[in-house]
């Protein structure tokens, strides 16, 4: 009798075990399934019929996941329609840029202000819908919180999905500056943001200097980092926020830490995120497809959450940088790729993500 029990015991035990095992291997495989997503643009009032055909447009490319922006009452109505094609949707917010933000408008002092004195409100660096708030503005930083709260309410979304979040660009990309008529050898005033009151104050507090007094206040690391955490401290505090109310946090960042570290003050290897999307775009920088590659390898190398790659697809217009792109970010690391934007793509570049996605489902 005995030897039966402990037979019917190990029987017992090894199919509990296969049973485990059986389901892991399914758990990891989810896991491990490499991403096809796209920014999208909400663009009106909702029409049903209009995302009912987009979203079977984007299934078919093997698009899971998008990252759109829109209001609460979109979300709302567009979660139900992509959860019956299984697509997740990411709630895309713009977050220290926030052109003809109603509410901001009316307090000038929660703006940015550049080394030459002005404010993002009045000076509008580059483009006209640069409208940047101040990370040191305690009011400033409430309102956006604000944002991330409204956001949390919503139930279904994949993630709050944060853009724009770190200072204007100190230094633009090599391919975008001649359309500028810029040439910036040089860390130029105009450029060249946090110098708000309440950041020259608390710095002073600190090190008993005024910044805004440097000769060369692009050679004090002191100045940078101070700058740097006051974007970090507030991410981690939205995070915080979203994951109070069970949502995850993703963001939309530079190609890798260090390179946004010195181009737009943003250290989102500092960042507590669930994930974040290094828009790698190539051509913006006059580099190779290789760069993609060794972009996302840093970023990999930086951080412990995972990465997307953010492709950009005019700068992949030829299917075989594309179909090259997305194999190298993968073989770096990345759990997937988003790109700028699914509703561009070419006929040939379709037929890439089709080709990819079967290819990469069958793994």
């Amino acid at each position: 009798m005995k030897k039966a029990l402990l037979f019917l015991t190990a029987i017992c035990f090894m199919s509990c075990k296969e049973i485990i095992v059986e389901k892991d291997l399914v758990v990891k495989t989810n896991e491990d399934k490499f991403v096809f997503a796209s920014w999208a643009h909400a663009r009106g009032t909702f029409d049903a019929s209009k995302w009912e055909t987009k979203l079977a447009s984007y299934d078919s490319l093997g698009i899971s996941e998008l990252l759109i922006g829109g209001s609460p009452e979109f979300y709302e109505k567009l979660i139900p329609l992509a959860s019956e094609k299984n697509i997740k949707i990411h709630a895309w917010m713009w977050t220290l840029n926030r052109p003809n933000d109603t509410i901001a408008n009316k307090h000038p002092e929660w703006y940015a202000v550049n080394r030459a004195g002005k404010n993002s409100l009045e000076y509008r660096a580059y483009v006209d819908y640069y409208q940047w708030l101040s990370p040191f503005h305690p009011d400033a930083r409430a309102h956006i919180k604000n944002n991330v709260r409204r956001l949390s309410k919503i139930e279904g979304l994949a993630s709050i999905h944060l853009d724009y979040v770190r200072y204007v660009d100190v230094i633009l990309g090599k391919d975008l500056q001649p359309k500028y008529n810029l040439v910036q050898s040089t860390e130029m005033p105009e450029y060249d943001y946090g110098y708000h009151p309440i950041a020259r104050e608390g710095f002073k507090a600190i090190f008993g200097k005024d910044p805004q007094d440097f000769d060369h206040p692009e050679l004090s690391t002191e100045w940078r980092q101070y700058r740097l955490n006051a974007v970090s401290s507030l991410v981690n505090e939205l995070v915080k926020i979203a994951h109070d109310s069970n949502q995850k946090m993703t963001a939309a960042v530079f190609p890798f830490p260090e390179m946004s570290r010195q181009m737009v003050r943003q250290a989102w290897d500092d960042w507590n995120l669930d994930a974040a999307y290094p828009m790698v775009y190539n051509n913006f920088y006059r580099e190779n497809v290789n760069w993609i590659g060794f972009a996302i390898e840093q970023g990999v190398n930086d951080v412990n959450f995972p990465l997307y790659a953010g492709l950009y697809s005019p700068a992949l217009a030829d299917p075989k940088d594309l179909e090259k792109a997305i194999r190298l970010v993968k073989e770096k690391g990345a759990q997937g790729v988003s790109i700028f934007t699914a509703d561009n793509l070419s006929k040939e570049q379709k037929a890439v993500f089709i080709k990819l996605k079967e290819e990469f489902n069958d793994e």
